[in-house]
């Protein structure tokens, strides 16, 4: 699993008082842009020369986020690698809480056509290693750890399914336990 941590700032909140939806979207290309271009690997091995391009965000908004002096974390792992794309698992937490899931597609892109192109086996090693165990087309080489931490990391949490609010007939979450951040198993 690949970690930013994140500061939320005062310019992110809306008029409602929490941060902007289209500001979470924000940390989602902050936390994917940390781990292809400035993880020590990528910039050692000069990973992904000509760059990348978001092909698809689906996001699930789960709790509400409000401004605190105390940094998001930015949650990253490869759920999987196709040809030339990587479809990576983006959590927004402060512990305990998640409060956004997104799953995004990640495309190599080449400089000269602005187009797709494969991965290297270098950004396919590179990448397979924030596979988590349980992953399809996750290599054994690639485990970040066993024993119940490991399964507890991997276990994925359904979005809440929506129900009628008891005020005025809107559609709301249900009252019910929080989404737990996921940890790192290793």
């Amino acid at each position: 699993m690949h970690v930013l941590s994140c500061p939320t700032r005062w310019s992110d909140v809306d008029e409602n008082g929490h941060i902007n939806n289209a500001r979470l979207v924000g940390y989602i290309q902050e936390g994917i842009y940390d781990l292809f271009c400035h993880h020590a690997t990528a910039v050692r091995e000069s990973l992904f020369p000509s760059g990348f391009i978001i092909a698809r965000h689906e996001i699930d908004y789960l709790e509400q986020l409000h401004h605190r002096p105390e940094p998001l974390s930015v949650r990253l792992t490869v759920e999987r690698l196709g040809r030339s794309s990587a479809h990576v698992e983006v959590n927004v937490c402060r512990d305990p809480l998640t409060f956004m899931r997104a799953r995004t597609v990640v495309v190599a892109r080449d400089r000269e056509s602005g187009r797709s192109r494969k991965l290297s086996q270098s950004e396919r090693r590179f990448l397979a290693a924030f596979m988590p165990v349980s992953a399809p087309g996750a290599a054994p080489d690639t485990v970040r750890g066993e024993g119940p931490a490991a399964a507890a990391a991997a276990k994925v949490t359904a979005p809440a399914q929506r129900v009628p609010a008891r005020s005025g007939g809107r559609v709301g979450l249900p009252r019910g336990p929080r989404r737990r951040c996921r940890t790192s198993a290793g």
